[in-house]
């Protein structure tokens, strides 16, 4: 199934056919129970259950959106911006419910085994993440709290010797199911300016 939104190249479901929903300008997604997206480093099993509504893009981007999740949340339940090449390439930017029942940014790069690590915690409700490709294969994460102002997360390559698919995902790891809303969507086909300062 092929999904149009404005501005964006045809979506398409990395995995299963998950479920949106539009409502105006919002992109609405929710996620199946317990699915997520984890190459865990400890060794324990991979899962790649939850599904991300994705596009090819093969010239700089910046791809953005405000985004929240639904309450009430259980741990790990995450709005993501997603880069997906396969099970053993791939990144996410997440608004993520924590441990302690805090909204945080999190991210993790995989190459073969996750890369995990918090970032801030957000008190407003909802936070506007940001992924952009960088010259020589590299991409670079950064989120706001005003869609103005950026601040940086982390620039990484991925190990992979295609361009990954870009998209959106809600995943709920420990929990019966997230609804993830994405809003004030934005796919800017130029190269960000400074990766450091988010220009």
């Amino acid at each position: 199934m092929t999904v149009e939104l404005p501005g964006l190249p045809p979506l398409t479901w990395t995995h299963s056919e998950g479920r949106y929903d539009r409502e105006g300008d919002v992109l609405a997604l929710t996620s199946d129970a317990e699915v997520d997206w984890t190459n865990d480093a400890t060794g324990a099993p991979p899962s790649h259950t939850s599904t991300s509504l994705s596009f090819d893009i093969d010239e700089p981007f910046q791809l953005s959106a405000c985004v929240s999740v639904d309450t009430p949340r259980t741990t790990f339940d995450a709005a993501v911006l997603t880069l997906w090449v396969d099970e053993d390439s791939w990144a996410k930017l997440c608004f993520e419910n924590s441990p302690q029942g805090e909204e945080m940014v999190v991210s993790v790069v995989t190459d073969r085994y996750s890369d995990d690590a918090n970032g801030p915690v957000i008190r407003e409700g909802s936070v506007w993440l940001r992924v952009s490709s960088l010259p020589g294969g590299a991409y670079a994460f950064h989120y706001s709290t005003d869609g103005v102002v950026w601040r940086f997360v982390r620039q990484f390559r991925l190990n992979a010797s295609t361009r990954p698919r870009v998209g959106f995902m809600s995943q709920a790891p420990m929990g019966p199911a997230a609804t993830a809303r994405f809003r004030d969507i934005s796919l800017v086909r130029e190269q960000l300016a400074d990766v450091r300062d988010g220009s």
